[in-house]
């Protein structure tokens, strides 16, 4: 019995000997964190124009609506903006005026593109129809302020046709 029981503690002993001699597994790498897209600070393509604000917001308007791929979803002439949606990005495109200062000494307004939640944009879309934008408001605002005169015009002449038909009435 007693050279079993000396197998059985050579076997004892091989075992955790065996068991001591073990390499731990090494500790797995840890998983890189996926890093979180920065919101852009500024928007790509906005741009300033040398015209009144309501002449760029109408011809913006204008060219928005004869854009093939441009869908017009909304307006908002008190919050100088419209909704566009164009390459199924949609976001705002908003005209607004700046100050006049040292640097700006004539009318002149900021066109640029936010998120819908009013946050800097940075996409493809947003930045193409800005640069079409910029490349067609010109020749836009001049056909707007041609627009614009013509109604004054047309207005103030059926004024004047009016009284005079007010003046014969009381004759």
């Amino acid at each position: 019995m007693r050279v079993q029981g000396n197998r059985w503690a050579i076997v004892a002993a091989m075992l955790l000997m065996a068991g001591c001699a073990t390499k731990p597994k090494p500790a797995p790498e840890p998983l890189p964190t996926p890093e979180m897209p920065v919101a852009p600070t500024t928007t790509r393509g906005e741009f300033t124009i040398e015209a009144d604000k309501n002449e760029t917001w109408n011809a913006v308007g204008q060219i928005v609506v004869n854009t093939p791929g441009a869908e017009f979803e909304g307006r908002s002439q008190m919050l100088d903006m419209y909704t566009v949606r164009y390459r199924g990005v949609e976001f705002l495109v908003l005209t607004k005026a700046m100050l006049l200062s040292e640097t700006i000494r004539k009318t002149t307004t900021r066109v640029t593109a936010t998120t819908p939640d009013g946050k800097p944009i940075d996409t493809n879309a947003s930045a193409d129809l800005l640069a079409l934008l910029q490349e067609k408001l010109p020749a836009a605002i001049i056909d707007v302020q041609a627009r614009f005169a013509a109604e004054a015009k047309a207005k103030a002449k059926s004024k004047s046709k009016s009284k005079a038909k007010k003046k014969k009435k009381k004759a």
